[in-house]
């Protein structure tokens, strides 16, 4: 396809998606269940309480407009703070990082830039624009934390010892895949479909090398850049403290993690979440 009439497609399928997204009524969150007394404060508190954190995970459901302001409104009190930021993103792998790296330092185009995010992502631009934009703006540093689709779509069809060697390095070093019942128990919960046999511990498996790779390119960042906090951005299966910060956990690396997530009816929602599966609950 022309280059030129792929970029035309590539707009008018943003420009009509940002149309039905801004015809919904996104709203600010403002109020928000503290677990750890159970108090509901206002956004502004919690900021304060997740001052001291190296690592805050916000979680989303990808197609929700209201879940990617809440991001970006998180990104930006730390930013107006005075925190050095950086923005971990499930959307794109870490193959991807020199594209994301000419993003924000202004090298690639708009129309350079969007070809890229589609081959990571292939939910519509309008969604995670403003933060990919207020990113490049002012200078944030943003860090692909993915692994490619195929070998998470292979684990999950065949498990993880079915990898090649070359597939294989195409993970961070060090990964693993050890998965207790507790994990399979936390999966089965948002996954009730995948709850039975070989199948779902594929599946698990494959969950685990999301979350695992994630953490550790999240960890790698960190270490190379020790003054930066992480905003981590990841769909809520990834979000949760079992997911994740856990990953984070077991590293032994030390980083305070904090986890924030959206009240989303029949998922994550006030009663039906605890403090082991996240800090903050933010209410609808």
């Amino acid at each position: 396809m022309n280059p030129k009439r792929r970029f035309f497609i590539l707009i008018l399928t943003a420009a009509l998606a940002g149309m039905l997204i801004f015809a919904i009524n996104v709203f600010s969150y403002e109020r928000v269940l503290r677990m750890q007394d159970k108090r509901v404060i206002t956004f502004d508190q919690m900021m304060r309480d997740k001052q001291d954190a190296d690592i805050i995970v916000v979680g989303e459901s990808h197609t929700d407009p209201r879940h990617h302001e809440l991001q970006l409104k998180v990104i930006r009190t730390l930013h107006e703070k005075g925190v050095p930021l950086a923005i971990g993103l499930e959307m794109f792998t870490a193959g991807s990082q020199g594209a994301l790296n000419k993003w924000i330092e202004g090298k690639l185009s708009l129309e350079q830039f969007l070809p890229i995010y589609y081959e990571n992502w292939n939910l519509p631009w309008p969604l995670y624009s403003d933060i990919l934009l207020y990113a490049r703006e002012h200078d944030i540093p943003l860090v692909g934390l993915n692994v490619p689709r195929s070998i998470t779509t292979k684990v999950a069809k065949e498990g993880f010892d079915s990898l090649t060697e070359e597939e294989r390095r195409q993970l961070p070093s060090g990964i693993s895949c050890t998965i207790d019942e507790a994990y399979m128990e936390f999966i089965r919960s948002m996954h009730s479909a995948h709850a039975h046999g070989k199948e779902f511990v594929n599946f698990c498996e494959a969950q685990m090398i999301w979350d695992n790779a994630m953490a550790l390119n999240a960890l790698e960042f960190l270490q190379n850049n020790p003054d930066r906090t992480m905003v981590v951005l990841a769909g809520t299966v990834h979000a949760w403290k079992r997911a994740i910060p856990e990953q984070i956990r077991r590293q032994g690396s030390g980083n305070v993690v904090s986890v924030v997530l959206p009240e989303v009816p029949g998922t994550a929602e006030q009663g039906g979440v605890t403090e082991k599966d996240t800090d903050f609950l933010m209410l609808r």
